[in-house]
């Protein structure tokens, strides 16, 4: 049982951030230690990550889980350059940042009040719409 629930010294804030690792290449050591065969992991970490970007980018118009994909890639990217690294810190960031104010009582209940009028709104349309000119199409196709 914590002891010192006041906040003060000791207590371990739930919002705290996990310490990030720094920022580099996470190569093998045997490979970070030759700079040909590094420069080569780096090439061939460059390209698997952009045939999965590019893979990615491609599923986005087709079925398929584009922007998964697209992340997966910058992830193998964020195993090698600092770039990608800074990419994804942000971008995990920016989720954290939504997904918590999406949480937020006040907010979701906003949404779910928007949705709602909104649905009112589609549903009268619609009602008006079947009442004027009833179950019919308004033009005719089978010319």
């Amino acid at each position: 049982m914590n002891t010192q629930s006041n906040g003060g010294p000791g207590t371990v804030e739930e919002d705290a951030a996990p310490a990030e690792q720094p920022l580099g290449s996470r190569a093998p050591h045997f490979i970070k230690r030759s700079r040909p065969l590094h420069v080569s992991w780096q090439v061939g970490v460059f390209v698997v990550g952009l045939a999965v970007v590019v893979g990615g980018v491609i599923m986005l118009p087709l079925p398929g889980p584009g922007w998964l994909v697209i992340f997966a890639g910058m992830a193998i990217w964020a195993t090698e350059f600092v770039w990608a690294q800074l990419v994804l810190r942000w971008t995990k960031r920016k989720v954290t940042e939504a997904a918590r104010k999406a949480l937020n009582p006040k907010v979701r209940r906003r949404n779910i009040t928007l949705t709602a009028i909104g649905l009112v709104i589609i549903a009268a349309l619609l009602a008006v719409y079947v009442w004027k000119f009833g179950l019919a199409m308004p033009w005719n196709i089978s010319e």
